[in-house]
């Protein structure tokens, strides 16, 4: 029969008992974490979610914790009184905030025993994350892993007060909503009572969030759960939390100001500054100078067009692709030229797992030039391309000519993959940057159609909504991200409040009145009724979590996170259903 805490009061947690408290009587609670038999004098580190501090059971005491202590294993959960005393000068341990007391046990409560863990409680194990999954209650415990869950609530909390404190309202809205196309999948849910009718999980508050300023909420914030049913990435997941506001009667100065504060509160948790004015790179000037619209600014190497200096090349693959209205870009590989063959092929495989066709590349060596390109370039193009690569002595110099979809995501990718290989990017280097003034539209080649570049409800700039009948490819959005190191922290956007006009973007992504009454009847509808100018922005708040808690994996900074193949290893979800749970959905599975 395990021991119980009926009559004891927990006075002090583990990890805050210092030498201010020497001398004092104190009760404590939590795991075990070693036990360590000392010819006579047994000495237990117990935990809790605070930390560590260690336990000393002598014999020479009039109580039969010494004989208790004898039965002590790892992950035991124990209660237990003593007196703080100070550790001896020689046996101090500076790696832990109590490491200059310990407390002299007067009594052990055995609360309740435990079998041998199937992976270590501590930080730094070589541990596969199949196990740390399974047994994720398991890994929680571990010193990191508490002070991420720690960190996240501090976060939330700080957006909370922010927000509050700068006259937002936190709102719900509904989980069980209507399907619309946003994007990705819909998880649909089954109506029992309507049957033949799907509730959708939602992928994000956006129409609801639009509806509660139409309401006159004015400012609107939510910790919001979403769902997307995508193939995953490394550092997505199938469910995610956001960081959710709305304002109405604002600029996107007025979000940028926002959004500024907001970042500064969250990343003082993690001791991170944010500077006062962030940097604003419209969307056209970060594809070209990086290939991406999540650039990372904390090196150079950024793509450089070179079409000009070979459009009369007789390197028809270079003067052939412009001639086609295509580019010509590259990127300079700084210290780079003496790279084996061997790794100049990797490269090349590299970017053509971004739909290039090739990767000419131009060696700056000792002993001259090595390119297999060089001898179809005379002098002068070989210089000009020299002087726009800013290339020099002991450079690599790496080119791509295709469509300016291709060479952005070929070069930008392989720009990260030769930082990364090469330690390029600082690590306590953070900048920020708002990438705005995106295109409103993008072509869906297998669609055959315009879909939208965000979602369909993102304002036009102004003096580009003539162009939405004749020319949506050039219309660009009144949008934004906020991007940090490469990851994009969240975006959002101005948004349409007029009817017209959202029924023309509509139009231009092919939907017909029928298609748009169907899905977006009640918005439209809303829009009859007087509504305001307003904006808001998203935040993905588990890759928010995953920067300040400096760790590159999504699923650490998550409780219970599902694998990359959307599955729980901890409770084997998704699974099969009985057959009565379908029935009485009028649901059958096709085999």
């Amino acid at each position: 029969m395990a021991d119980t805490i009926k009559d004891l009061h927990r006075t002090h947690l583990c990890g805050e008992i210092t030498k201010n408290d020497n001398t004092k009587k104190v009760t404590i609670m939590g795991w075990v974490q070693k036990r360590r038999d000392h010819g006579g004098v047994i000495f237990a580190d117990i935990r809790d979610r605070s930390g560590i501090v260690q336990v000393v059971f002598n014999p020479d005491l009039d109580n039969n914790s010494f004989a208790k202590a004898d039965e002590l294993r790892s992950e035991y959960v124990v209660a237990l009184k003593g007196e703080v005393e100070l550790r001896p000068k020689g046996n101090i341990n500076p790696e832990i905030s109590t490491g200059e007391i310990e407390i002299k046990c007067e009594e052990l409560r055995i609360l309740d025993k435990a079998k041998t863990p199937p992976m270590q409680i501590e930080d730094d194990i070589d541990t596969g994350e199949d196990v740390r999954l399974k047994y994720r209650y398991l890994d929680l415990r571990r010193p990191k892993m508490t002070q991420i869950m720690r960190l996240r609530h501090r976060v939330t909390k700080a957006t909370r007060d922010y927000l509050d404190e700068n006259g937002f309202w936190e709102i719900e809205t509904p989980i069980l909503t209507k399907s619309t196309p946003e994007g990705a999948r819909d998880y649909l849910v089954p109506s029992r009572i309507n049957q033949g009718h799907f509730f959708a999980l939602p992928q994000s508050p956006q129409i609801f969030k639009q509806l509660l300023m139409v309401s006159g909420m004015e400012r609107y914030f939510q910790i919001a759960r979403c769902f997307r049913d995508e193939d995953l990435r490394a550092n997505r997941q199938p469910e995610f939390t956001q960081i959710d506001m709305e304002m109405s009667f604002v600029t996107r100065e007025d979000v940028f100001e926002i959004t500024n504060g907001l970042m500064t509160k969250i990343f003082a948790e993690a001791d991170i500054e944010v500077p006062n004015e962030i940097e604003k790179m419209p969307y056209d000037e970060a594809m070209a100078r990086f290939g991406t619209d999540k650039p990372d600014l904390r090196f150079a190497m950024e793509l450089k067009d070179i079409s000009e200096e070979v459009k009369d090349s007789e390197f028809n693959i270079f003067s052939g692709t412009v001639a086609r209205g295509d580019q010509v870009k590259g990127i300079n590989f700084k210290g780079g030229a003496d790279s084996p063959r061997s790794k100049i092929d990797e490269f090349e495989e590299y970017a053509k797992l971004f739909r290039a066709k090739g990767l000419a590349w131009i060696a700056l060596r000792d002993d001259g030039i090595k390119s297999p390109i060089a001898k179809f370039l005379s002098e002068s193009e070989i210089e000009a391309i020299f002087q726009k690569m800013d290339a020099e002595k002991g450079d690599l110099l790496l080119i791509v000519a295709d469509k300016a979809s291709v060479t952005a995501a070929a070069l930008g990718n392989l720009r990260l993959k030769i930082a990364k290989e090469n330690d390029l990017i600082p690590s306590d280097v953070y900048k920020f940057v708002w990438i705005v003034d995106f295109p409103l539209f993008e072509y869906d080649e297998a669609e055959d159609r315009f879909a939208a570049k965000h979602h369909p409800f993102a304002a036009p700039i102004e003096e580009d909504i003539k162009k939405l009948s004749e020319d949506p490819a050039s219309v660009r959005a009144d949008a934004y991200d906020l991007v940090l190191n490469g990851e994009e922290l969240g975006g959002g956007s101005m948004r349409i409040n007029n009817r017209r006009l959202q029924e023309k973007v509509f139009s231009a992504l092919s939907l017909s009145e029928e298609e748009q009454q169907e899905k977006f009847g009640f918005l439209l509808e809303a829009f009859d009724y007087g509504t305001p100018p307003h904006g808001g922005i998203a935040f993905g708040m588990d890759r928010l979590m995953m920067i300040t808690a400096k760790t590159d994996s999504i699923r650490d900074v998550i409780a219970f996170p599902k694998t990359q193949r959307a599955t729980s290893p901890l409770t084997n979800a998704p699974s099969k259903v009985a057959k009565k749970q379908l029935k009485e959905l009028g649901i059958s599975i096709l085999s």
